[in-house]
């Protein structure tokens, strides 16, 4: 079985509480942040734009029948369980040693001594760009899919998949620039679990062993894990507005 996206809260997803959990971002608060923030994405002639397709008449759409609705509606429904399974499956079997072959694959780790950090992390940031490549591969279709099925649904679905795709075309870019800065971020978390590891050596006094890292309870097995987290929290957000436009169709009774 597929897992179900659960509802995000309206000002913050679980991709940024993961964030500010591991002490990469600052939490969100709530109340007005999420409209100040998105005035700040939408320019003037966007909103100019979005408010012309909102205010556009609703145009009659092809008649359909029933049981092609139910059809149609089941083949979005069957396309988006395979997409998300295939890449949270994807995601869960880059961090399996016994998974089999994966295109993307887990960085080996250097076990060795002194550890220069930041080419020590430089293969895990090709690591997550390469699952947010793959994401990206995903899902691009998936929503053109189901727009173009429930654009023939009804009048009032045309309406809002007009409304999905202006709102995706508008916010597209910075959306792209603010994903591509989550590997980057991730560094902080990979920098902050060893420089934790090293003190709580020295506290103890104790000498370093690099085997140790990968160890359930070592630094490196405790970035990975966190790694994996925000790889299937950015998933879940990824696929919102997919599931959106699904639960519109689901609900559509014109």
């Amino acid at each position: 079985m597929t897992r179900v996206l659960p509802r995000t809260n309206f000002h913050s997803s679980k991709l940024i509480r993961c964030l500010a959990d591991l002490a990469i971002v600052d939490a969100v608060d709530a109340g007005n942040a999420f409209a100040e923030q998105l005035s700040l994405w939408i320019h003037f002639s966007d909103a100019i734009t979005l408010s012309a397709v909102h205010n556009n008449s609703i145009a009659s759409a092809p008649k359909i029948q029933p049981d092609a609705k139910v059809a149609a509606r089941a083949a979005i429904t069957t396309e988006f369980d395979r997409i998300q399974a295939a890449l949270i499956n994807s995601i869960m079997k880059s961090f399996s040693a016994n998974s089999g072959k994966t295109h993307i694959v887990l960085p080996e780790p250097k076990l060795e001594l002194p550890m220069d950090l930041a080419a020590a992390y430089a293969p895990y940031r090709e690591f997550y760009e390469a699952h947010q490549r793959h994401m990206e591969l995903g899902i691009q279709p998936l929503r053109i899919k189901i727009r173009e099925a429930a654009a023939k649904a009804s009048s009032r679905l045309k309406k809002l998949v007009d409304l999905d795709a202006t709102l995706e075309k508008i916010l597209r870019d910075r959306e792209s620039k603010l994903l591509s800065k989550v590997p980057v971020l991730l560094r902080t978390r990979f920098e902050q679990l060893f420089t934790e590891h090293q003190q709580k050596l020295a506290d103890i006094q104790q000498a370093d062993n690099p085997s140790d890292w990968t160890q359930a309870s070592g630094w490196l097995a405790r970035f990975c894990n966190d790694m994996q987290t925000l790889l299937l929290a950015e998933v879940e957000l990824r696929l919102q507005p997919a599931m959106g436009l699904i639960e519109a169709f689901n609900q559509d009774t014109q």
